[in-house]
């Protein structure tokens, strides 16, 4: 299967979607002007992983901010992850990154925690070690 790789602007993340090397990653700000459109590739994408995806999948999600029409466009993503976890012999996990001042994100990654059947793994980080290892 082709990896997906959408580059960053300053309105959409930057998506990397690698299964040969076990990297599944949305990362970066997601407030495009039509998130429908944005996301339809990923969506599609992801609809062919789970007719044949690894034995673990790992999403990591580390969004600085979201707006409520990509919220809901996240959330039908980790819902085609709830297909994998259906089979008894695959996993999945999110990573979910947040920005430990923002208590708003942290809360919204447990929101979808509570909505699907696989583990949430909440990593907080500060904005000044970030700082630091860009460096």
């Amino acid at each position: 299967m082709e990896p997906l790789r959408i580059q960053a602007t300053i309105k959409t993340p930057e998506v990397l979607f690698d299964p040969t090397n076990r990297v599944f990653e949305i990362k970066g700000k997601a407030i495009p002007d039509n998130a429908e459109e944005f996301f339809t590739d990923i969506l599609n994408w992801f609809d062919d992983y789970v007719a044949n995806p690894l034995d673990d999948t790992v999403l990591k999600i580390d969004l600085e901010y979201f707006n409520i029409s990509s919220s809901k466009r996240l959330l039908f993503l980790l819902y085609k992850l709830n297909e994998i976890a259906d089979r008894s012999d695959k996993t999945v996990k999110v990573e979910w990154h947040y920005n430990e001042q923002d208590e708003d994100m942290f809360e919204v990654g447990q929101d979808y925690a509570f909505m699907v059947k696989f583990p949430f793994d909440f990593i907080g980080y500060s904005v000044e070690n970030r700082l630091v290892e860009a460096s």
